[in-house]
C-alpha cells in the first residue's frame, strides 16, 4: 500500500477530506502544540522574519507560526489542491500567511529569500528527502534556520498486549500513510550531508488514552486502509474501528508515537 501522499494528483474527495480533518486534530491537541513551540525557541529569528513552510497541508502549523512574535510573513507550498483550498478557508483572517501549489522538490520560490524554513511531518512521506532538503536550503538566506519534525513511525504502537489484533491498523497506516516510517533515524546524517550546520536534535514522546482524537483518527485509517486491499473485509474493518472506541469508552485504549525535531542552520 503505497503512502497516499505519495499520488496527490489522484487522491479523491473524500480521501483529502479525511486527511484535513486528521491534520487539523492533531495540530489541536496542547501536546502538539507543545511539539512546535519547543522546536520554535530553539530558533533565533530576525525581526520581520520571513517563514516557508513546506508541506504545509491544511495550514495547521502556518497558523500557529503567523501567530509568533517577530514573524512577519509565512508562505505555504503544498501539492494537493484540496488540502490548499481548506488552508486558505481557514486562514482567511490571516493577512501574513499565503498559499502555493508546489513540490517540496521544486519549489515556486526564489533563492535566499527566508530566514526559516519548516518541514513538519513532510521528511517521512516524500519519496525524494534529500531534494526536498536541498531546496529548503537553497530558500534560506545564509545564516537561516532549518526545522525538521516528524514521526519516528517505526515506533507507533497501537496494540495494548500480545497479538492484539487492534495493532495491526498501526501497522496498515504505516504502508498506506507513511512511506518512510525510519526517516527520522537517518535525518541528522541527511541534513548534515544537504550542507546544513549546528544541528540539534530534540525526541518528544506521544500517547494518547483517555482523548485519543488523533490515534483514532489512525485505528480508522489502518482499518480502511486494509478493507481497501482486500486484506479483510468492510465489516471486520469497522469491527476493528468499534474496538478502538470501545477501548476510550472503558479507559483501555493505548496510542503511542515518537516524534524527533531538529534544527539546523545554513552557513553563513
Amino acid at each position: 500500500m503505497p503512502d497516499v501522499y505519495s499520488r496527490p494528483d489522484e487522491l479523491d474527495p473524500e480521501t483529502v477530506a479525511g486527511l484535513a480533518e486528521a491534520i487539523e486534530l492533531r495540530a489541536k491537541d496542547p501536546v502538539q502544540r507543545g511539539f512546535v513551540d519547543a522546536y520554535m525557541s530553539r530558533l533565533e529569528l530576525p525581526r520581520h522574519a520571513r517563514i516557508l513552510e513546506i508541506g504545509c497541508g491544511t495550514g495547521a502549523i502556518a497558523r500557529m507560526l503567523a501567530l509568533r512574535s517577530g514573524v512577519a510573513e509565512v508562505v505555504g507550498v503544498d501539492p494537493v489542491r484540496g488540502l490548499l483550498d481548506r488552508a486558505r478557508e481557514l486562514a482567511a483572517d490571516f493577512p501574513n500567511i499565503s498559499f502555493h501549489l508546489g513540490d517540496g522538490g521544486q519549489l515556486p520560490v526564489d533563492d535566499a529569500c527566508f530566514d526559516a524554513v519548516v518541514i513538519h511531518t513532510v521528511l517521512s512521506h516524500t519519496l525524494d528527502p534529500k531534494a526536498v532538503l536541498a531546496e529548503a536550503r537553497r530558500a534560506l538566506v545564509p545564516g537561516g534556520a532549518l526545522v525538521v519534525f516528524d514521526g519516528d513511525y517505526a515506533s507507533l504502537t497501537l496494540g495494548v498486549r500480545e497479538d492484539d489484533p487492534i495493532e495491526a491498523c498501526a501497522a496498515a497506516f504505516r504502508s498506506s500513510h507513511i512511506n518512510d516510517p525510519w526517516i527520522m533515524r537517518r535525518a541528522a546524517r541527511l541534513i548534515e550531508e544537504a550542507g546544513f550546520a549546528a544541528l540539534q536534535v530534540q525526541s518528544h514522546g506521544y500517547a494518547q488514552i483517555f482523548e485519543p482524537s488523533y490515534m483514532l483518527t489512525v485505528v480508522g485509517r489502518g482499518a480502511d486502509a486494509l478493507a481497501g486491499e482486500g486484506v479483510i473485509g468492510r465489516d471486520l474493518a469497522e469491527a476493528l474501528k468499534s474496538e478502538g472506541r470501545r477501548r476510550v469508552v472503558d479507559g483501555s485504549f493505548f496510542g503511542q508515537v515518537s516524534y524527533v525535531s531538529i534544527t539546523a542552520s545554513r552557513p553563513v
